[in-house]
């Protein structure tokens, strides 16, 4: 990690915040061996008790990407009868599309598509963009979760499982990504920058997250941080079972995504996203610091393909390349430039954990 997070702090020796923190606190939630494997089939049990007469007993999110693909195995050799879901936004990678279709054909699940109204879509992610944060990705960060208790409620599900894992997502600096429950900094970016009413578009706040988890009892899980998970070992086990196609980085599945943050985040706030992904493995003992240090050493997009890139999503968008251009030359912001409530989120997550530690089982 470096100052491309303007909030990072160091020690006298040296060590940042983010890996100290997930040294000292994260890390407790990684794979311990027995341990882990006593909760991880009591996650089951519970799981299966609460499905008792249900058709499935739990949905399992799907990109098409490398965690949601594994997690969707594992909860099948696990014993579970989950339904795939997807959040469809329109910029599904034509891997993705393969991987999702694969996986769930072989494993003989049961899939559903939450379809995203594409003209407010689009003009809600071109309202991020025009308000000049990291936070691009907002939109999608909100309708995934809206799509998966969207179908938990449906079916009388009481358990999402996520494919989120702390070893490769156990650090990332909150400026680079805020949070997307704070619902007066999402209204008032869609307000300032969007042109046109959200009438279709559902959000997914604090007030509905507590909802869901207190008043329907509703969890999402992440069953990976209770198994030993080696991204490169998971990735050949996806390629020999499912013909997997790897899209070369987390979260390349999406090519709007791809673009953000292999582009965007990049050459606007001097943001490398693969930062956090490998000082998690790092902390992990799966990736070694010289090696990831070299990898950073070239950028992290493709000088040859990125013009194309750039008048494909222009052109999806619905806007000229050069309009384009000119939303991402727009100077830096960051999230506390603008109205939010991170304090009163801050205050009421720390109540939520103190209230509720006990009942995050297999949580980040």
């Amino acid at each position: 990690m470096d100052t491309s997070d303007p909030e990072i702090t160091f020690d006298n020796d040296g060590h940042c915040n983010h890996c100290s923190e997930f040294l000292e606190t994260r890390a407790k939630h990684r794979y311990p061996g027995k341990a882990s494997d006593l909760l991880l089939s009591s996650l089951v049990d519970v799981i299966t008790r609460a499905g008792r007469g249900n058709t499935y007993n739990c949905i399992v999110g799907m990109s098409g990407g490398t965690d949601s693909s594994y997690v969707a195995y594992l909860a099948k050799n696990l014993g579970l009868r989950p339904l795939a879901v997807h959040m469809d936004n329109g910029w599904d990678s034509d891997d993705a599309v393969v991987n999702i279709k694969n996986v769930t054909n072989k494993l003989g699940l049961d899939y559903e598509s939450y379809v995203l109204d594409w003209e407010e879509f689009k003009d809600l992610q071109l309202a991020f963009l025009k308000a000049s944060i990291p936070e691009a990705e907002t939109p999608t960060d909100i309708a995934i979760p809206v799509a998966l208790h969207h179908f938990a409620a449906k079916h009388n599900i009481k358990y999402i499982i996520i494919g989120g894992n702390l070893t490769t997502e156990g650090i990332l600096p909150k400026s680079w990504h805020y949070n997307a429950r704070d619902r007066k900094y999402f209204n008032h970016v869609q307000k300032k920058f969007g042109t046109i009413p959200l009438r279709k578009f559902q959000n997914f706040d604090y007030k509905t997250e507590i909802y869901f988890k207190l008043v329907r009892g509703i969890r999402m899980v992440y069953p990976l941080n209770l198994v030993s998970f080696s991204q490169g070992d998971v990735i050949q086990l996806l390629k020999e079972k499912f013909d997997y196609r790897y899209g070369g980085q987390k979260h390349y599945e999406s090519s709007y995504t791809k673009f953000i943050q292999s582009y965007y985040l990049y050459e606007k706030f001097g943001i490398d996203y693969r930062r956090a992904t490998l000082s998690s493995q790092i902390c992990n003992a799966q990736a070694d610091r010289s090696d990831a240090l070299e990898q950073l050493k070239s950028p992290p997009y493709d000088a040859n393909e990125i013009a194309d890139e750039k008048q494909y999503i222009a052109k999806k968008l619905g806007i000229s390349t050069g309009e384009f251009e000119n939303i991402i030359d727009r100077p830096a912001r960051w999230y506390w430039e603008y109205p939010n409530d991170d304090a009163k989120l801050r205050y009421i997550y720390r109540a939520y954990r103190k209230l509720f530690g006990k009942e995050k089982l297999a949580s980040v």
